[in-house]
């Protein structure tokens, strides 16, 4: 830890805020040029509002207060053009892409017999295929210069089942079989690939009314304070949720390592892997 990442550039996907926002300013304050991109619109199959533009403003702000160089960009990672035009576009400018942290996700609760085809498409295109679309597009200029580093955040629900959750939990698991296949194919290249599995971690994704409702049903009108020792319970270590840091620390690990790891799982997880092979 504590590697100066001076002269490097990094791409954090989903950076307007939560997760994203806390990869993107600690990758700043370690000396990288850090681009941030999110989608800055809602999908109407998600049912708690996502990232805006004036909050991917917010972390460029927060990236230059705190003396660092940032770029904010609107891309909408279920599209391919988009973003190789977000990775040509930060190669124009700045030279290289050294780091990519593909963060941007989505949840969303739903039945199995229930879950719509726009519901499970959405999910699969954010989830899944944003990822691989950020990955394939950074693979050639990382090749070219023999160095790159790639950490992909799934989660908990990547290396498990999960009620209601099918569809989230098919895009995790697809993320790490993605992963390794990818750090296999890049072994020899001066590229890692990792990806990080947290468990519940305290954003909007998770701090919204249908999360409440979800988790105290028999509530008319729950606070996400009232779902807070029902997370707990969940877990073996008694705390209901992770804060974006802890999940920042795990990749940062895996940025600053010095080529010798990749295609693994880090699990940053409050004990809930503890009873799992």
């Amino acid at each position: 830890m504590g590697h100066d990442l001076t002269g490097k550039v990094a791409l954090v996907t989903g950076g307007a805020r939560g997760q994203g926002r806390s990869h993107a300013l600690a990758l700043a304050a370690a000396g990288a040029t850090v681009v941030v991109c999110d989608i800055a619109a809602d999908i109407h199959t998600v049912y708690y509002p996502l990232g805006t533009a004036a909050e991917l403003d917010d972390t460029v702000a927060a990236i230059t207060a705190a003396g660092g160089v940032g770029r904010g960009l609107v891309v909408d990672v279920r599209d391919s053009a988009q973003v190789n035009q977000a990775i040509d576009q930060i190669v124009a400018e700045f030279g290289t892409i050294d780091i990519l942290v593909a963060n941007a996700g989505i949840s969303g609760y739903a039945p199995f017999g229930e879950m719509t085809d726009e519901a499970w498409a959405d999910m699969i295109g954010t989830n899944l295929t944003g990822v691989f679309n950020c990955i394939r597009a950074v693979i050639a200029p990382m090749r070219r210069q023999g160095y790159g580093r790639v950490v992909a955040i799934a989660s908990g629900s990547g290396r498990t089942g999960m009620r209601n959750l099918a569809h989230y939990a098919a895009s995790k698991w697809g993320v790490i079989g993605l992963v390794k296949s990818v750090a296999l194919e890049t072994a020899t290249d001066g590229i890692t690939v990792n990806v990080v599995c947290p468990s519940t971690v305290r954003t909007p994704m998770i701090e919204n009314e249908a999360t409440a409702r979800l988790f105290c049903p028999e509530l008319e009108h729950p606070t996400f304070e009232d779902a807070e020792p029902r997370f707990a319970a969940l877990t073996p270590m008694g705390k209901p949720w992770l804060q974006p840091e802890d999940i920042t620390r795990a990749v940062m690990y895996l940025i600053e390592d010095p080529g010798v790891t990749t295609g693994s799982v880090v699990e940053v997880n409050l004990g809930t892997s503890a009873n799992r092979t």
